[in-house]
């Protein structure tokens, strides 16, 4: 079976560290990763960089691998109206827009109840018809204040999302530790009521337990995984959040089952490499902050 895979080490796998990869290398990173055969790559978040100051380039990185994506996709993510906005200035054509399941969740990273920044993204959306938008829902199954998500609740919010237009819906183990069985249940209530959406995986790892679940999702007919090199990433605003399943891990495990993926497993090593060292050698957040405060009263 072909699996297709979005890396979003440059998103999801910065956005909780506590340094400020240079954008050059990000550029190269991404570069690396279109080169191994990624097929969906997810460049930047367009959020506040006063509270993500990892994403404050995203305008940058975007434009830097815009013709260097070979036919690839390049997304960014959007979590408001504003957000939106800023993408399609920046010349995005995939905007992935996000909503937590999680009232509590939504609450610490949106600053809004899940029906009002479902509402703000709604307003927003039907303004650019031209774009691309996919659909996110961050704590899907567990929310890291909460507790358990109730699946008619996640059925709601995906409902939203369609009524919007938007097709492609990315359902989030935000913390990496729903049992596989019960992530498999909360999936089988929605895509029962809606089966014509086109569902994806975003799994984080916290027990371990991502590739049994990537293998229970795809006996079920799902396709579609997120994953970040070097399995890095987390969410700033949900206590506890492991990293994502490593796209080399997901890669070499897809291959030694018998499915496709199209992508190099050499060449993901190098850009795998490539973001780990990246990380190393990054100044922490602070460093980076007065560095480019030095750099603005200099110019």
């Amino acid at each position: 079976m072909r699996i297709e895979i979005t890396d979003v080490f440059l998103r999801d796998g910065l956005q909780d560290e506590p340094v400020i990869v240079p954008t050059a290398a990000k550029v190269e990173i991404g570069g690396a990763l279109l080169a191994a055969g990624i097929g969906t790559l997810e460049t930047g978040s367009f959020v506040n960089p006063a509270r993500v100051p990892q994403m404050a380039d995203a305008a940058e990185v975007l434009a830097g691998l815009a013709g260097d994506d070979g036919g690839a996709r390049l997304a960014v993510l959007a979590l408001n109206a504003r957000g939106i906005s800023r993408a399609v200035e920046a010349g995005a054509t995939r905007i992935q827009i996000v909503a937590s399941a999680s009232p509590a969740h939504s609450a610490a990273n949106a600053s809004k109840s899940t029906f009002e920044a479902l509402d703000d993204l709604a307003a927003e959306v039907a303004r650019h018809p031209e774009v691309d938008f996919i659909a996110g829902v961050s704590t899907a199954f567990i929310c890291p204040f909460t507790g358990d998500v109730d699946p008619h609740h996640l059925l709601r919010v995906v409902q939203r999302f369609a009524a919007m237009g938007v097709r492609g819906i990315g359902l989030a183990d935000t913390l990496g530790t729903t049992p596989t069985v019960q992530l498999m249940s909360s999936l089988e209530v929605v895509r029962s009521a809606e089966p014509a959406l086109e569902y994806s995986l975003h799994l984080h790892n916290a027990n371990g337990q991502a590739l049994q679940t990537v293998d229970a999702a795809i006996a079920a007919g799902i396709t579609r995984f997120d994953a970040a090199a070097g399995g890095f990433g987390g969410c700033p605003f949900a206590p506890g959040a492991a990293g994502n399943l490593a796209t080399g891990e997901l890669v070499a495990h897809l291959h030694a089952s018998g499915h496709q993926s199209g992508i190099d497993e050499a060449k993901l090593a190098i850009a795998t490499a490539l973001a780990r060292s990246a990380v190393a050698a990054a100044p922490p957040i602070e460093s980076a902050h007065s560095m480019r405060q030095a750099q603005r009263n200099h110019a």
